[in-house]
This record gives C-alpha cells, structure tokens and sequence, in this order.
C-alpha cells in the first residue's frame, strides 16, 4: 500500500529530518551528529512545530522520535545555554525558560510518539523517553538526568513522570545521582518496551508503529488519551469519565466506529477514514 499524502504540508525543519516509511507514520530524525543531537533553541523551536503538525494532520496516527549518529539526543546545548546566561539576552528567553523548552519531554498531544534511542539519551535527550507513549532502544544505548552534576536540574518533565514510571526510590536514585544507566537497565525498571541490535532500533519501531497505525485513527487517540489520563490524574475513575466525555463521546460520532463494526460483522478488513477527532 503507498503512503498517503498529506492534507497539510509538513514543517520545513534544518535540524530535524521527516519521512514516511510507511502509511499513517512519520520518523523525525534530529539530525545534529556533531553535537550529539543537542538542541539549540532554534531546534527547540522546530520540535514544536512539528508536533502541533503531527497532530492536527489526520492522515497521521504515530510519530517516531530518533537520532543521527551515535546518540539518540544529549539534550539541551549547554554551550549556548552557558552563553544566554552570561549575555544580555532577556531571562524569560533563555534556553530553560522559553515555551520550546517542552516539545516532547511535557507534550500531552493527542497522537502516539515512539523514542528509537539508537544511542545515548542525555539531559532532554532522556526526558523525551520519559514521555514518549513506547520506547524501542539499541543493546548498547544508554540513559541518565546528569543535570544535578552540572548544576542544573531537570524540569522537563521527566521528575514527575519518572516517579509514575519507576516508583519513588529509583526515580530518586536515578535522577539525584545523576549516573547513567544501561540499556539492560532500562528495559527491567520498564522505561524500555523493547531491546534490539542497534541497526534494528528504527525498523523495529517502524514494525511497532505500523501495528498501531492499521487500526482505527478515532480508537487509537481515544484509547491514548484514557492511558494519559489515567497516568496524568490521581483517580481512575475521574480519568475513565474524563475519556467518555471528551474522546469517546467524539469517536461515537465519526465513521470510524461504524467502519469497524460493520468490518466484523462482514468479516473482512475495515477501511478507515482519517480521524476527525
């Protein structure tokens, strides 16, 4: 099957790459080998350009986030942070205070976004694996908050998240020590779906997405959005009330449903319209 064009014109980004390996999924590359895909702010700025486009763009259901070169992302430039601290530049404008600060790392978006670390993810690097919805990583890639070693700490998002993910004692091992920690390590305290050789990192998570993407465009943002809110809000009932009055009460109301029910009945493969959730 081709892969459908878009009804919107992507973002045309310098330090981010787009493809379209498949139907319904867009990879977007950071493409900054040279400084291990570290953002500047100008980068910062273009991952939330593209995020808005994913999402509004309804012949797209998932998103890959990956890296050139040995590293998935180091995070944040320091260099040019270390810069706007000691220049003129105005306070609520430097690199940890603009709104780019959170393209992914504090993103709620309403579409999937699966992190293929096909190296080291550092700093930022390592709070958009926080949020990311699935992770596939390479055996030998590694993770770690060192912001405490460099007298920073790491308000993207990933504190909060992490305490969701791993428990208060790891979280706080992790991100109050700084270290680093494997792939391996990874995987057993659950921040990693899937370990793979390095130069099956994207392909595995093209195979991950598109298994997401066959399925219906309405039920996949739905069901996304009861996950968020379940990991987002303290009481799964308010989350479960939250998702039927907002996703599913929209969903019961496109094609999408319809097409499903109708495919089962008549035992062959639904065709999906693009969501108008």
């Amino acid at each position: 099957m081709a892969v459908r064009p878009q009804t919107t014109p992507p973002p045309t980004p310098t330090f981010l790459k787009i493809s379209f390996p498949v139907p319904r999924v867009v990879v977007v590359r950071m493409d900054r080998p040279n400084r291990l895909n570290a953002m500047s702010t100008t980068g910062q700025w273009e991952m939330d350009s593209i995020w808005k486009w994913f999402d509004q763009e309804p012949n797209l259901s998932v998103a890959i986030i990956t890296g050139t070169g040995r590293a998935f992302s180091a995070g944040a430039d320091l260099k040019e942070w270390n810069q706007s601290m000691s220049s003129d530049v105005d306070p609520s404008k430097r690199m940890g205070n603009a709104p780019a600060f959170k393209p992914l790392s504090r993103r709620l978006g309403k579409k999937p976004v699966i992190a293929a670390v096909n190296g080291l993810a550092m700093g930022g690097g390592m709070e958009f694996v926080a949020n990311c919805d699935l992770v596939v990583a390479s055996k030998d890639a590694y993770f770690g908050l060192p912001e405490v070693k460099r007298g920073i700490s790491p308000i993207g998002g990933a504190l909060p998240r992490l305490i969701r993910t791993l428990g208060l004692q790891r979280a706080s091992e992790f991100a109050l020590t700084g270290r680093n920690i494997s792939a391996q390590e990874a995987y057993d305290w659950g921040i990693v779906n899937r370990l793979v050789e390095k130069d099956q990192v994207l392909p595995e998570a093209i195979k991950l997405a598109e298994s997401i993407a066959v399925n219906s465009p309405d039920a996949i943002i739905c069901t996304r959005a009861g996950l968020r809110e379940g990991w987002e809000t303290a009481s799964v009932e308010r989350a479960v009330e939250l998702t039927l009055e907002r996703e599913f009460a929209e969903l019961q109301r496109g094609e999408n449903i319809l097409e499903g029910l109708k495919a089962f009945s008549e035992k062959r493969q639904p065709r999906w319209k693009a969501s108008r959730l």
